[in-house]
């Protein structure tokens, strides 16, 4: 005489158990970074900043996408045209998703970054990603907002600007959510683009 009936109902009863739990700690399990995870943090939660057309700026601009937060200069020689390559490699990567993506640089240096050379360096990348400004006392303010070490360093004939180069990315919900490395790849930063927008 076969017995499988009761077995099998007992077994599938406990895979269903089994399956509902998995779901549920799925569910409540941690997005996983690769850049460092700063969910939470007391910094980075403020910026009202112009943009090239005078219109001020704030991070509830952008909720409903993932935004990548820089901060530079348009007469650095290689970390910001590079930061800003990556930008715009990370668009292309995510595919039908960049357009959930906005990318804004922030000027270190309003004094020579006035708003068309803004317009005009930021779209040079890609004219979608927004160059915002403020001005010198505006700009320390959302310095120490973020935590942005700036320090101008005399030349020969003018100056430049030494910074920390840190990319900020916020979730669509405009909450500040990782710190990536600028060492780190465009496949890295897509990555955890495509994580913030998935649980938005």
């Amino acid at each position: 005489m076969t017995r499988l009936p009761a077995p099998l109902t007992t077994r599938r009863s406990c895979l269903g158990w089994l399956a509902l739990a998995a779901l549920a700690g799925c569910a409540d399990k941690a997005p996983s970074f690769r850049g460092i995870d700063v969910t939470g943090a007391g910094y980075g939660k403020a910026l009202s900043l112009k943009d090239p057309d005078g219109r001020t700026r704030t991070l509830a601009d952008f909720q409903g996408k993932a935004v990548l937060l820089f901060f530079g200069f348009t007469q650095c020689p290689d970390v910001c045209p590079t930061a800003l390559l990556r930008a715009a490699e990370v668009r292309r990567l995510l595919g039908a998703d960049g357009d959930r993506l906005q990318v804004l640089f922030v000027t270190l240096d309003p004094e020579r970054d006035t708003p068309q050379v803004l317009r005009e360096y930021t779209g040079a990348f890609d004219p979608g990603f927004l160059g915002l400004a403020g001005d010198l006392a505006e700009t320390e303010q959302i310095a120490k907002e973020f935590r942005v070490y700036f320090k101008k360093v005399p030349t020969q004939s003018s100056y430049t600007i030494d910074h920390s180069a840190f990319t900020y990315l916020f979730d669509p919900a405009g909450q500040l959510r990782v710190l990536l490395k600028h060492e780190q790849t465009a496949q890295d930063y897509a990555a955890d683009v495509r994580t913030v927008l998935s649980r938005a």
